[in-house]
């Protein structure tokens, strides 16, 4: 019944995905609340070990792919050369919101370990512009406003891994003894990993160029070729035991430079399998993690939720881009507007497998923070572009020389932000198969 349930309401968003576009009702709320209906919150159709093992195994594969393609689509654009925005945010931005996020979690959360605290910081740190996909799709928004709210997404889940890694392994340690040192784990997850997922894309990146070009393998295959170098990264780092998902965000990024645009469209059906399995994600989100939390939320997971999408997320973002003349409206714009979503929820259910003493706290703060965030983002995405672009566009006729009009260039935006398929243009020299 499940199933049937979860196909019926796939192909009903479907059918009205262009229409809903334009609404403030995004997929991702309704498969959250379609997943939260199914579980044991209510219908209890999905429950037990073997519906949570796997949607568990969902949300892996579905990060470890939004991870390769988001950071292969970032990495082959040029866009280091015409805006600093996107570093700033990253760079400034991204470690001051774990900086402040973990003081604030310290003082709501004084009784769990500090470890514990700065893995809700982390987990919390990367957004998912996907959630708010009006906001880098929308053409009345400046183009260097869009172009740096979605590489700060494309690339800030990758480079928070290595924070969440230690964090967790440093929870670990405190919490059992025997468990595997820093230095190890420093080693292993990240450094091993990240070699293997460098090798990977690399070579992969080489071997499809040469044939490519000697015409050995079409679009389709290239494809097909793609999506194996993922699943074989993340399976190669995970067999010796370090992060699959470092593996598979270093192998899109080294793809990404390695094959330079020259084998265009290879990561078309990764990308749009990854934005299908993204929405399923959130209903098993809301149907095995979200649900069951529910009656046990705390007074301060939700004031910690409250503080991670304002505070948390704004005065980073504000202090990131001093001195870059930008109007205040853009501030509060791009610090709104960085929703938690996908690597959130995949960490948040890493720290679940480790059963951490306080891993009942920090699973509460990440999964009501997501949960406000896909409804709050959502509906105001819509609106807020408009608003945004409707003082940017009387700015403008008045006159006034702004830096969000700065000339950024045109990078391929990623698939899975565009809400309907058909909206996809391939890139240049494609055209659809026959």
């Amino acid at each position: 019944m499940a199933l049937i349930l979860i196909s019926l309401s796939v192909v009903a968003y479907a059918l009205f995905s262009q229409r809903l576009a334009t609404t403030p009702i995004t997929g991702a709320m309704i498969f959250m609340v379609l997943g939260v209906l199914l579980g044991p919150a209510a219908l209890n159709l999905i429950h037990g070990p073997e519906d949570q093992d796997w949607i568990a195994l969902l949300l892996e594969v579905t990060l470890a792919l939004v991870l390769f393609t988001d950071s292969l689509a970032i990495s082959a654009g040029d866009w280091r050369a015409k805006s600093r925005l996107p570093t700033r945010l990253l760079l400034i931005g991204m470690p001051f919101t774990m900086i402040i996020g973990w003081v604030l979690g310290l003082i709501l959360f004084p009784d769990i370990d500090v470890w514990a605290v700065a893995l809700v910081a982390i987990c919390l740190a990367p957004t998912d512009a996907a959630l708010g996909q009006a906001v880098v799709t929308s053409p009345r928004v400046p183009s260097a406003i869009r172009q740096a709210l979605n590489i700060e997404s494309g690339l800030n889940d990758g480079l928070a891994l290595p924070f969440f890694v230690l964090a967790l392994a440093a929870a670990v340690e405190t919490a059992e003894t025997g468990a595997p040192s820093l230095v190890e784990v420093f080693a292993r997850s990240l450094v091993l990993a990240a070699i293997i997922g460098g090798a990977v894309g690399w070579l992969g990146a080489k071997v499809l160029v040469w044939c490519r070009e000697r015409g050995w393998v079409g679009l389709e295959w290239s494809q097909i070729a793609t999506l194996a170098l993922v699943l074989l990264a993340f399976a190669l780092a995970d067999t010796a035991e370090g992060s699959g998902f470092i593996a598979t965000w270093v192998a899109g990024v080294t793809f990404g430079r390695a094959t330079k645009d020259r084998v265009p469209g290879t990561a078309m059906f990764a990308e749009d399998l990854g934005g299908l399995l993204a929405l399923l994600s959130f209903l098993g989100f809301g149907a095995i993690l979200l649900g069951p939390l529910i009656d046990d939320v705390t007074w301060q997971a939700v004031a910690y939720a409250a503080l991670s999408l304002t505070v948390v997320r704004m005065l980073p973002v504000a202090l990131s881009l001093l001195g870059t003349g930008l109007a205040r409206p853009t501030l509060v714009f791009a610090g709104w507007f960085g929703p938690r979503g996908l690597a959130s929820i995949v960490f948040g259910l890493l720290v679940a497998e480790e059963a951490l003493p306080d891993g009942s706290v920090i699973l509460q703060a990440v999964f009501v923070t997501v949960a406000l965030s896909v409804v709050l983002h959502g509906a105001t995405a819509v609106w807020g572009a408009s608003r945004y672009g409707a003082w940017y566009e009387e700015a403008t006729a008045a006159g006034r020389r702004l830096p969000e009009g700065d000339d950024v260039g045109h990078p391929r935006m990623r698939r899975r932000l565009l809400t309907p398929f058909a909206q996809h243009e391939l890139p240049e020299g494609e055209s659809d198969p026959p």
